[in-house]
């Protein structure tokens, strides 16, 4: 039976992306994204926003492209898959940490300096995938513009 393991994502950078490189040499990039999610809270009649954290993954050379735009603030659109890592701690505890390997990054925003690289439009770095359509519309030529989306 085939599985599925996929996550979609749109989020703001929590923090500046982070460039190191394995002992073998592979570059790895890491930063936190946070996804807002607004809802009514049912007793009290008020919207109440509410933030998830994911710590994100990029290896490769799409880590070195990627890390040199990723600013805290910047928002993004990301594909990639979950990764649930696991360690024994100094006080002998299991720890486990659960992480979004990312494949495709894309960045969002307007182009007057919130969120594009360098003159571009909705930027996308692929795992040396062939071009492709932009997920869902989110690019900037099309019918819907980043600013049409539901979600902040």
């Amino acid at each position: 039976m085939a599985g599925l393991n996929k996550v979609m994502l749109i989020g703001n950078a929590g923090k500046d992306a982070e460039l190191r490189y394995m002992a073998s040499g592979t570059p790895q990039c890491k930063f936190s994204l946070a996804v807002n999610n607004r809802r009514r809270n049912q007793q009290t009649n008020e919207w109440e926003d509410n933030t998830e954290w994911f710590n994100i993954l990029i290896w490769g050379d799409q880590a070195e492209r990627v890390s040199q735009y990723i600013t805290k603030g910047k928002q993004l659109y990301l594909e990639g898959r979950l990764q649930t890592r696991s360690w024994d701690g100094d006080d002998g505890q299991k720890h486990y940490m659960t992480e979004v390997v990312a494949n495709v990054v894309q960045l969002l925003g307007s182009r007057e300096g919130g969120g594009q690289a360098s003159g571009g439009g909705g930027d996308e770095w692929g795992s040396g995938t062939p071009a492709r359509p932009r997920a869902g519309g989110f690019s900037r030529g099309g019918d819907m513009e980043v600013d049409d989306l539901p979600f902040e």
